[in-house]
């Protein structure tokens, strides 16, 4: 299944590197999103390097879903796809 890096987790005046939110063309609701809590998922960067990741949770009432990746992500990443394993 893939998805969409839409963004960082953030706050106000902060933004969480390791942290992204991303959206499934298949997940429209909250209940199917939090089905993919504790998922691995994978980011493959224009070098071909891998950065991992865990569903931490959803986020919202879209089906979105917030990911923890294990380093820090870099901006290129957004609006790129990522693959759940």
């Amino acid at each position: 299944m893939e998805g969409v890096i839409k963004n960082f987790r953030r706050g106000r005046t902060t933004q969480k590197t390791t942290h992204m939110i991303v959206y499934f063309s298949d997940k429209g609701d909250r209940e199917k999103a939090a089905k993919l809590v504790g998922k691995v998922v994978v980011w493959k960067s224009p070098a071909g390097r891998e950065i991992n990741g865990k569903v931490a949770g959803a986020h919202g009432n879209k089906g979105a879903v917030r990911v923890i990746f294990d380093k820090g992500m870099p901006g290129q990443s957004i609006g790129t796809k990522v693959e759940v394993m």
